[in-house]
């Protein structure tokens, strides 16, 4: 029997581009149904993430016009983390496997043929990773290649140039609705899950429409979320640095009782101001550096719902279907 596959497509204020990259959608769904590797039970599954154009409009159309397309609808919006998770979570139910992709159609939906061929093979997750950023600006696929690097260095587990374009299969998706955080990395927390899986490189293209809802400021944010999620060697490195000022303290010390023994002192507030402004400056950057981490265990034990669902577009159809019955 033919795996069911859900599409899902996050969704946030892309009035402008979902009209032009949901028909490929559901042309390459019907392309793989056709071919017998998916059920003609799949479905694209749209994540509106409290869009405040006509995003969520657009979806039912979709939805009223083909039982291939489905859509959820947030309460508000909530990040583009948790409306995959979100959509993922809709899903794991409902199917054998899921495939996490962008709006945008920036992703190239013919890797999706290769992703479903690796999980016929056996593979459990199937990661979408560029094979080059051509596409991007200097100052982009710098700050994109440097996100990695560090994520990597700080001890996060990441695949290098992949984001969430992704193949899960439904065992995988249980065995990580056990993860619980709030503060949510998908591209971190999913390697942790374990299982078979593979890569499947594709080029990446120009947004089709619209502008990007991710500029440097996310990003930024993202990798901090992503680093002080995953990892405590940021901790590791400013106790390691504060013994390092603090040797360096106590060799001042000295140098400055010999210098007092042997009646060397000179009075200066240079030197002294520099040591304060350097020391407080130290401190101020790790009680930030502890801060954060302080932060996310607060919200972590206020264990709010990281997503809520408010509209379904099947609700909506079932009580039409009943009253032309």
């Amino acid at each position: 029997m033919a795996a069911v596959l859900y599409i899902v497509i996050p969704c946030y204020n892309e009035e402008a581009v979902l009209p032009i990259t949901a028909p490929m959608f559901l042309e390459k769904l019907r392309a793989l149904i056709a071919a017998g590797k998916i059920s003609e039970e799949s479905r694209v599954l749209f994540v509106n993430d409290g869009s405040r154009d006509r995003t969520w409009d657009i979806i039912l159309e979709l939805a009223d016009s083909d039982p291939h397309y489905l859509g959820i609808s947030q309460s508000r919006n909530r990040g583009h983390q948790n409306a995959v998770l979100a959509g993922l979570m809709e899903a794991r139910d409902r199917c054998d496997i899921t495939i996490s992709i962008d709006c945008d159609g920036q992703d190239d939906i013919n890797a999706m043929d290769q992703m479903v061929d690796a999980y016929l093979d056996g593979c459990e997750v199937v990661y979408g990773v560029r094979s080059s950023r051509e596409t991007d600006t200097f100052f982009k696929r710098f700050t994109a290649q440097g996100f990695y690097k560090f994520l990597a260095s700080m001890g996060a587990e990441v695949v290098y140039n992949h984001a969430d374009y992704r193949l899960i299969s439904a065992r995988v998706l249980q065995e990580f609705a056990n993860f619980r955080e709030v503060n949510l990395f998908l591209r971190g927390l999913v390697p942790l899950v374990g299982f078979k899986s593979t890569t499947v490189s594709y080029s990446r293209a120009e947004r089709l429409a619209g502008e990007s809802h991710y500029p440097l400021k996310k990003m930024i944010a993202l990798a901090v979320d992503g680093i002080t999620s995953l990892s405590v060697k940021p901790l590791r490195l400013i106790t390691g640095f504060g013994v390092v000022v603090a040797m360096l303290s106590f060799v001042g010390v000295l140098w400055a009782l010999i210098a007092a023994l042997c009646g060397r002192t000179v009075a200066g507030w240079a030197s002294m101001t520099c040591i304060v402004c350097f020391v407080s400056g130290v401190q101020l950057i790790c009680l930030g550096i502890i801060g954060e981490y302080i932060g996310k265990i607060y919200m972590e034990t206020k264990q709010r719902p990281r997503y809520i669902i408010s509209e379904r577009s099947w609700e909506r159809q079932e009580p039409r279907k009943k009253q032309e019955s």
